[in-house]
């Protein structure tokens, strides 16, 4: 089994605040904005609370980027539209360099993404429009979904009877030969317990970022290093940590045991 590393929603470039880990441990993860899709923030919820209110209570005030229309990959939360899609369910696409890296790796069947991406906690009540980020709180890159892939899809006509909500089965998508959605099976094959695909709750071992810096610069886990990773990669940190520059969605770690047992123990931190 090979663990791909997925960044994936708002980030300093797109987006520009924070994903809100909720009072409650929640790990809300916000899609990007992308003026191609057709859903927008207005339509996404979390507990009946549309993003775009949500992301109105983290900032302060309204703005019409709260508004915009995003790109929601992976779709991984169900009920996360506020309309029920029929025969919903989950999927994680990729085109075109991304999915060059994807293939070049030899990314199939089995193998398991994890998602991360840049959070924040915060405190008040989403319910009564108080939410806001705490005073102080570290910005962190931690692991807040994942998926195991039970199919790769990339036959067009598929794609848009099977997955018409989907983003990477819109028309401007799957003319590209390069674009493919990854499906996940029923279950883990290593832990029964837990769907194929599913969104983690906040935990210490899922946070990547190393205490008392910069979220790019993530613990030092053997798992995580430089040498693990499949491919050359540097340490470009000055002093400890592991940090990998430049803009990147997906890193593919070796396929090997240490790998497997990293990825495993994160699923039993509840």
């Amino acid at each position: 089994m090979k663990v791909i590393l997925s960044r994936k929603g708002f980030d300093s470039s797109n987006g520009g605040i924070p994903s809100p880990i909720l009072p409650d441990g929640t790990l809300l993860s916000f899609p990007i904005p992308a003026c191609s899709d057709e859903l927008t923030f207005d339509e996404l919820y979390y507990e009946e609370i549309p993003y775009s209110q949500i992301l109105e209570q983290l900032k302060g005030y309204d703005e019409k980027q709260n508004h915009f229309n995003c790109h929601l990959d992976p779709d991984i939360r169900a009920d996360v539209c506020g309309k029920a899609i029929p025969n919903w369910s989950p999927a994680f696409g990729q085109i075109k360099l991304a999915q060059g890296l994807l293939r070049n790796k030899g990314v199939t069947t089995g193998d398991l993404f994890l998602y991360f991406g840049w959070f924040r906690q915060t405190e008040g009540n989403i319910v009564d429009g108080t939410l806001h980020f705490k005073y102080g709180a570290p910005d962190l890159n931690i692991i807040y979904g994942y998926l195991q892939i039970g199919d790769i899809m990339a036959d067009s006509h598929v794609l848009m009877r099977k997955y018409p909500w989907h983003p990477h089965a819109s028309q401007h998508r799957v003319t590209d030969k390069t674009n493919m959605l990854y499906i996940p099976t029923k279950f883990l094959s290593f832990n029964d317990k837990y769907n194929c695909s599913g969104i983690f709750k906040f935990s210490e071992e899922r946070v990547l970022t190393m205490e008392g810096k910069t979220r790019g610069t993530w613990k030092e886990v053997p798992a995580l290093s430089p040498e693990n990773m499949n491919g050359i990669y540097k340490n470009s940190s000055k002093t400890e940590g592991n940090y990998y520059a430049g803009i990147w969605q997906e890193k593919v770690l070796l396929e090997n045991e240490l790998s497997e047992d990293w990825a495993k123990k994160l699923f039993d931190s509840g």
